[in-house]
């Protein structure tokens, strides 16, 4: 599908500097980044959507452990990684 796309003013400014400086070749090279960068958002939206309704089911189902569980296990995480950052 190809065609053109009215970006405005602004992003048409940036697409120029971009493909100006050298970061990249042409405006078609800044705009696939661009939709591929997007790609990746989405998909990595969908995946968190998934997880949360997992979760939900979870919680549902009464797969369910008591916060203090949870908080104890980061605690101790979170005390291992700074005990082995100032070794």
């Amino acid at each position: 599908m190809a065609g053109s796309a009215n970006l405005g003013k602004h992003l048409e400014d940036y697409v120029d500097e971009l493909v100006n400086t050298g970061r990249y070749e042409t405006r078609d090279d800044v705009l696939r980044e661009g939709l591929r960068l997007l790609q990746i958002k989405e998909r990595r939206l969908a995946e968190l959507d998934a997880a949360i309704e997992r979760s939900l089911a979870d919680a549902e189902a009464g797969r369910v452990r008591p916060i203090e569980d949870g908080a104890a296990r980061l605690k101790a995480k979170y005390a291992a990684m700074a005990k082995d950052r100032s070794r």
